[in-house]
């Protein structure tokens, strides 16, 4: 019963000052609206531009917006951003109004809508036209500054592709020269055909041989079975003599194979060194003008493609001030900063109430005793 009591006190505490708060409330609203009035007006125009995945990307991944990839095109919001860019822009539309950093702040807003692969710019100005031009100018500013950016990128790989090129060109050009070399001044044709009838000689000379020795075997059976005539025996001699001479052509021949082997084996082990290296270098220089003619096709296909979808319109309303914003937000405020006011002065007057009889009664009590 205190409670529901204390609680009708208060509601007619309140409403016996409802001209305060009536008066509060008005004078707060008319403050918000005059300053509201006496402010500038100033207008919001908004571009954006979308920024597709690159064109070389599988269609699959492409379609997969994972929160990583969004979180890297926020790099886009800095080529929008970045202070050189605005400085143009300022110097373009002749914007004033102290540092640039802090004119930058007041002005500019970029931001990539959430979830989405769209970058807003949004410029603040009080002429509308201005802040429509001035939001168009930073939109198509950031679109050629990225294109500028993955050109850079694919003239860079283009460079260092063409130099490898280059090298391995020229690497190939010595080798295709020394094997050149190699063919002309170390012949294989000659060897191998001299190879060829020196087999054919030690054929001849190893035959002459077998028959000399046949003659000398039959010669000397002839001796042993009683024809011992001096004929004979010079016969014998000579026979001797001549498979001797044959034996040292033979060995004198087989020295001249043996060394001209040697040189054959030398000079195809050269060859066939050379001709590797050649077919490396053949192989190298095939690779790198597929990975040049790859990279030129793909040329400005690597990295994102922006493209501005919306250049914004010239706003017709102001953004701001936000009049019956500013008005809800002063009436609010009227009304409550009295009424607390008001609750406090009641509450203290109810403790106040409550602790003056207490007061009372140990004054009495200290006087009787």
């Amino acid at each position: 019963m205190k409670e529901s009591f204390d609680s009708f006190r208060y509601i007619s505490y309140l409403g016996s000052r409802w001209r305060q708060i009536a008066a509060s409330a008005g004078i707060a609203v008319a403050l918000a609206s005059g300053i509201s009035l006496a402010m500038p007006a100033r207008y919001t125009a908004t571009a954006r531009i979308v920024i597709q995945p690159p064109a070389g990307a599988d269609v699959r991944t492409a379609t997969a917006v994972s929160p990583i990839y969004l979180e890297s095109l926020k790099t886009y919001e800095k080529f929008a951003e970045s202070d050189s860019l605005f400085q143009a822009a300022a110097q373009r539309f002749q914007l004033s109004g102290g540092p640039i950093e802090a004119l930058k702040r007041r002005v500019l807003k970029v931001e990539i809508v959430r979830n989405t692969r769209i970058l807003e710019i949004s410029a603040t100005l009080a002429d509308a036209r201005k802040a429509q031009a001035l939001a168009k100018f930073l939109a198509d500013a950031t679109v050629e500054l990225s294109r500028a950016s993955s050109a850079e990128g694919d003239q860079e790989l283009l460079a260092g592709l063409e130099q490898q090129e280059s090298n391995v060109r020229a690497d190939l050009q010595k080798t295709e020269a020394r094997w050149s070399e190699a063919i002309s001044r170390e012949p294989t044709a000659g060897l191998e055909s001299a190879i060829e009838e020196g087999s054919a000689q030690i054929s001849t000379l190893e035959q002459q041989i077998q028959s000399q020795e046949v003659e000398i075997a039959g010669l000397e059976d002839r001796m042993k079975g009683g024809d011992s005539g001096g004929e004979m025996a010079k016969e014998v001699s000579n026979a001797h003599a001549r498979t001797v001479e044959l034996r040292r052509q033979l060995g004198d021949l087989n020295s001249q194979m043996t060394a001209r082997e040697k040189l054959l084996g030398a000079r195809q082990a050269r060859h066939d060194q050379l001709q590797a290296d050649r077919q490396a270098g053949q192989a190298a220089l095939a690779s790198i003008e597929g990975r040049l003619r790859d990279a030129r096709s793909e040329r400005g296909s690597r990295a994102e493609r922006l493209q501005v979808i919306d250049p914004g319109i010239v706003p017709e309303r102001p953004s701001s001030p936000n009049i019956p914003l500013n008005i809800a937000v002063a009436l609010l405020a009227g009304l409550a900063l009295p009424i607390l006011f008001f609750t406090l002065q009641f509450s203290f007057q109810e403790l106040r109430v409550s602790w003056e009889p207490a007061v009372y009664r140990t004054a009495v009590r200290a006087r009787d005793e």
